[in-house]
Parts: C-alpha cells; sequence; structure tokens
C-alpha cells in the first residue's frame, strides 16, 4: 500500500509557492497498481495541437531569447546541493542547518537566500541503518589522497558506529543518519532525497530498462528504499525522491506516494521515458543538456529538447549543479524551473532583480 504526503497547513509565502511547485506530487493519473502501474501523463496536448506556438517557443529558445513564459531567476526553485556544498560541509547537519534557515539581510541588501529545497544522498550502513552520505567509499574521492571523511571503507560494508563517527573535511561534523539530519530542517522547507546506492556495485545507470530488468532491480533497490521512506514518514517535511536508477524511482513509487525525479546524466531520451514511465513530478538534468544556453551541448542531446518536452508533459526541470550567477541567469532565461547550487547568493530573492541588489 502507497503510503501518503503529509498534510502540511497552509504557508502564504512565495517562496512556498516555489517548493510545492516541485513537490506537488503526481503529474497523471495511475491507471493499474505495484510495478506494472501504468501513469497517463495529463499535460500533454494533442499531436499537432499547438504547431504554431512550439515553432514560435523553438525559435526564441535557439536564439537565446528564452520562452515568453521563462521564469524569472528570483522565482526559479532554489534546491541547497548537498546543503549548498560549497559553503558547508556536504551532507551534514550543519550544512542542512545552514540552507534551511531564515534568509539574512544587512543595510536592506540580502545577503543570501533560504533553499526551498535541500538536496541530500543516503546511502545504508552494513547494518542496514540510513546515512546521509554521497560517495560509496568514506575516503579517496576522485583518486586523490585526502579523504571525504577520516574513515576509510565503503560504506555499506562499514558497521553504523564508524560510519556515523567519522568527521567530514576536518569539520568537526560527522556523517549523519538520515533521521538525525531531518530533525534539523523545518517543515516548510521541503527535501529532495537522492537515493544513491541501495549497497550494490552492480548499478544500471542513466538507463530506461526492459520490464524484466527494471523487476529485477526494483526488488534490488526495495529493502533500501523502504528503510528510507519509513525515516520520511516519520518527518512533516514535503519529500521529493530522485535517483539516476530507474530501479530507485520504481521501489520508490511501490513504497510510497511521495513524487519521483529521474536525474539525467547524459541520455535525454531515456530520462523523459523514465519520468513518464513513472510520473514523475519533475526531471533534474546537468546544465550541457539545457537548449538554448551557452552550456547546451547538441552532441548529447541529438536534437531533444528536454525543458520543452518536459514542459509539454507537465513536468518541471530543475538543473544540476550551478555554481555561478551567470550560469543561474542563462538557465532561467531557457525556461528551467529550478537550480541546485552549490552556494547560496546565486539567486535574488523576491523583489530583487538580481543576487544582492533590492528592487527600488
Amino acid at each position: 500500500m502507497a503510503r501518503h504526503l503529509p498534510e502540511l497547513s497552509a504557508v502564504e509565502t512565495r517562496q512556498s509557492m516555489r517548493r510545492r511547485r516541485v513537490l506537488k506530487g503526481t503529474v497523471g493519473i495511475t491507471t493499474a497498481g505495484a510495478l506494472g502501474a501504468v501513469y497517463t501523463d495529463g499535460g500533454v496536448e494533442p499531436e499537432g495541437a499547438n504547431e504554431t506556438s512550439d515553432a514560435t517557443a523553438t525559435q526564441r529558445r535557439d536564439s537565446g531569447a528564452g520562452p515568453e513564459d521563462a521564469t524569472p531567476p528570483g522565482e526559479l526553485t532554489l534546491i541547497a546541493h548537498r546543503g549548498f556544498a560549497g559553503e558547508n560541509p556536504e551532507n551534514t547537519v550543519t550544512a542542512a542547518r545552514a540552507a534551511a534557515r531564515e534568509t539574512e539581510a544587512t543595510a536592506g541588501r540580502t545577503v543570501d537566500r533560504r533553499a526551498d529545497i535541500v538536496e541530500i544522498d543516503v546511502v545504508p550502513t552494513a547494518d542496514g541503518d540510513v546515512v546521509v552520505f554521497h560517495d560509496d567509499n568514506l575516503a579517496g574521492r576522485d583518486g586523490g589522497d585526502r579523504g571525504l571523511t577520516d574513515a576509510s571503507g565503503v560504506v555499506w560494508e562499514t558497521e553504523t558506529a564508524t560510519v556515523t563517527g567519522a568527521e567530514v573535511l576536518g569539520s568537526g561534523d560527522t556523517v549523519p543518519r538520515l533521521s538525525t539530519l531531518l530533525e534539523t530542517i523545518p517543515p516548510e522547507v521541503g527535501v529532495n532525497v537522492e537515493l544513491k546506492n541501495p549497497g550494490r556495485y552492480d548499478l544500471r545507470f542513466d538507463k530506461k530498462l526492459s520490464p524484466d530488468a527494471l523487476a529485477d532491480r526494483r526488488a534490488a533497490w526495495q529493502p533500501f528504499v523502504d528503510r528510507v521512506v519509513d525515516v520520511l514518514d516519520d518527518h512533516d517535511n514535503e519529500f521529493l525522491c530522485s535517483s539516476f536508477c530507474e530501479g530507485a524511482l520504481a521501489a520508490a513509487r511501490e513504497a510510497s506516494s511521495y513524487p519521483v525525479a529521474p536525474i539525467v546524466y547524459e541520455s535525454v531520451g531515456d530520462g523523459l521515458a523514465i519520468a513518464r514511465a513513472h510520473d514523475a513530478a519533475a526531471v533534474h538534468a546537468p546544465m550541457k543538456v539545457i537548449t538554448g544556453t551557452p552550456f547546451h551541448d547538441p552532441a548529447v542531446t541529438a536534437g531533444v529538447d528536454l525543458v520543452a518536452e518536459a514542459h509539454a508533459d507537465g513536468r518541471e526541470v530543475n538543473v544540476w549543479t550551478v555554481d555561478t550567477w551567470y550560469q543561474a541567469s542563462r538557465l532561467a532565461a531557457a525556461g528551467v524551473d529550478g537550480i541546485a547550487a552549490d552556494y547560496s547568493g546565486l539567486l535574488p530573492a523576491s523583489g530583487e532583480t538580481s543576487a544582492g541588489d533590492t528592487q527600488s
């Protein structure tokens, strides 16, 4: 039986509206249950119904003007990537608390903007506990000698006490359990839980799977995802579950009614197909697949306009990982809905025209 999203009291702020736009739940209607569920794409128009406006939108995007309804930068959903990892020790309690704190202002100028959503990664320990950590290994990121923590070993082969005692980047913070980190995030701030690894080496990454392969992968992910959902159900935030792996999203659909989002790496067509198959609320994509930006790589997208396709299906597009004001502004002009950022000051707050500038 799928669990239901927690009910929250109305929060009448523009920030909450941005957050709720992404975490609004399923887009279409489930027409069958369990693993073989088929979801209808409620936002798709009949073929040829709007060819003129589609051509105009494509022309504007290709010229760099962006769609007529492009989101102003100040209205983009701001997702704190690993808790704004450029400013804080990633995926820690300190990072989550800092990303979710209220916006601060000095002499009429905004210092930074509170995250609409805090993004975190989850993996299991050898004891089956869910911890917030990005890498497979506690040490040795990117082949370097310096570890992400002062411990070593594969996370899912290491006992919980060792993992949660590992210090992250010399910060004094240690790797937290998911339940511990969620206690620091106010219920009005959303949480994007990236299902990183269920404790296996044989992941099927960035691929649309055949029915048999999907059944196998869902079964591989299900015990871990069930434990994640059990933790989420104890908290009142709105949650979005994302993953590079279709099996993880299928398991999340089986375990709960929390909205899901596939993460695209290079296979845009597969990402869109996964989103449609599981009625995703959003698609998360790298900058290189966003048409109409200086970052777009046509060799990767092969003529597929991800933003246009996702929007036609009624889904949002959030882009990772954004590091500069320029990147954020160009992505906004291209029509994306949100950015996953390592820094809190990349977007203007409501009433500002650019980051750090107050509208007079």
